[in-house]
């Protein structure tokens, strides 16, 4: 019965947290590992009521990780709630927190992550940037620091565009 013990993982990914280790008896269906997929990559925060409604899905947007202050990452937006809800408490804005805020999530597109996946961290602090769009329609230039460079990725493959 030694395939009954072979361990196979649903997709690729990173192990969080080891949970039973080589020796150990585990019961049937129960838990070994704590996997992490690093293909869906993302950043949530929260907009007022406000802002939201002049940010848009596929919108462009920058992750400035707090480990890596000097780089802006590329993302776009790929939620914004549907739904009000009050602040987190986890939420420290520099004004005045407003009552009803909306969260938005950006994610990180998939060849940007395989492009850098050994620097790749789960839970890392940041701020994300999103250029709202104006009364006119339009959307204003990124500031000059949030302009990211293009990532080469590793072992002389093409040049990933952000």
């Amino acid at each position: 019965r030694i395939d009954d013990s072979t361990l196979l993982a649903p997709g690729g990914g990173r192990v969080l947290y080891r949970l039973a280790h080589p020796g150990e008896i585990v019961g049937s269906g129960g838990k070994l590992l704590t996997l992490v997929s690093l293909e869906d990559v993302y950043m949530e925060f929260f907009l007022s009521a406000t802002e939201a409604p002049r940010v848009r899905v596929g919108d462009e947007a920058r992750i400035v990780p707090d480990i890596m202050s000097h780089t802006s990452v590329p993302a776009k937006v790929s939620f914004v709630s549907p739904h009000a809800q009050y602040t987190p408490k986890q939420v420290e804005t520099q004004t005045e927190r407003e009552s009803l805020m909306f969260r938005v999530r950006v994610r990180i597109p998939a060849e940007l992550v395989a492009a850098r996946i050994d620097q790749i961290k789960t839970g890392v602090r940041g701020v994300a940037w999103v250029r709202l769009v104006g009364d006119d329609g339009g959307l204003r230039d990124w500031p000059e620091g949030l302009i990211p460079p293009p990532i080469v990725a590793p072992t002389g493959s093409a040049e990933v565009e952000p």
